[in-house]
């Protein structure tokens, strides 16, 4: 039976704070990118998804039961990456993961089959045994990568997951989600578009607590078509037009500031339109030009 996430009029409030309003989505197998800048919503909306927590408003259904009266029927197929992970200091990356399929109620026998698995695919085979206290941030990271992956779940969430990562190692851990998205869903949450732009077929956009847009890359990126323009300006009046624009890029060069402007309306008479990409269109997106509050 095919996987199915539903998320209906989801509203979470605290006290008089309102962290989501009336987020709906319909997801099935595949990549969902959620984009959205920081205390947009993403985590909270994460954290009622891994029945964490209970939305004030709304109902959340895994194959048509409500995870809020039920969430043993989400739990068992959930593998979840917080933003802020913690691992134990003075245990080993094996001894963690051991640690953590005990905890999701894995038989050990092939829980050690599966660890053994996710420490090659994630680098992590000749630190097995190092103490996780030594680790940098980026290899603490690929370890909470691992302990999510551990019971082959049908549901993955990873929460700004490539924080602390490098170059390679992003690369990889993109390639390992996309290969994994064929007959599961995964939900990848961040601010960094270049993190979805190359795996993920669907992109939800969080502002201020509301669903601003639900589309494919390039339903994004079509949006954005004809609002962006390169222009070069003095650099005496950069604030001024950082002040007026939207300006998602300033290069310094010998003839002046060559910037990047996202608008739907030519900056200066100089200004040349360019193509749009990802990140231009989310910019637009969360921009009052794009409808965004």
């Amino acid at each position: 039976m095919q996987k199915e996430l539903i998320i209906e009029h989801v509203t979470k409030s605290y006290g008089s704070k309102q962290a989501l309003n009336q987020v709906t989505l319909h997801l099935k197998p595949g990549v969902l990118g959620l984009l959205g800048p920081n205390g947009a919503g993403k985590s909270t909306l994460m954290r009622i998804l891994s029945t964490i927590e209970k939305p004030t408003e709304g109902v959340v259904t895994w194959n048509g039961t409500d995870i809020g009266k039920h969430p043993d029927v989400l739990r068992t197929e959930l593998g979840y990456l917080p933003q802020d992970f913690g691992v134990y200091p003075n245990m080993n990356p094996l001894e963690f993961l051991e640690y953590m399929a005990a905890m999701k109620g894995l038989r050990m026998k092939s829980a050690r089959k599966r660890i053994d698995e996710l420490l090659e695919i994630l680098n992590l085979a000749n630190d097995r045994k190092k103490l996780l206290g030594g680790f940098s941030g980026g290899m603490k990271q690929r370890v909470g990568i691992a302990q999510a992956l551990l019971n082959d779940p049908s549901l993955l969430i990873v929460d700004e997951p490539t924080v602390g990562l490098d170059p390679e190692e992003r690369i990889r851990f993109r390639n390992l989600l996309s290969t994994m998205s064929s007959n599961r869903i995964v939900i990848l949450s961040t601010h960094i578009v270049t993190d979805i732009e190359s795996i993920a077929p669907n992109i939800a956009i969080l502002f201020k607590g509301r669903l601003v847009t639900y589309t494919t890359p390039e339903g994004l990126i079509q949006g954005a078509d004809h609002k962006v323009w390169q222009c070069i300006i003095p650099t005496a009046e950069l604030q001024e037009m950082q002040d007026k624009y939207m300006i998602s890029s300033a290069i310094h060069r010998s003839d002046g500031v060559h910037a990047r402007i996202v608008s739907d309306f030519r900056p200066s008479q100089n200004a040349l339109p360019l193509p749009s990409t990802l990140e231009d269109a989310y910019l637009y997106a969360v921009s009052p030009l794009g409808g965004a509050l």
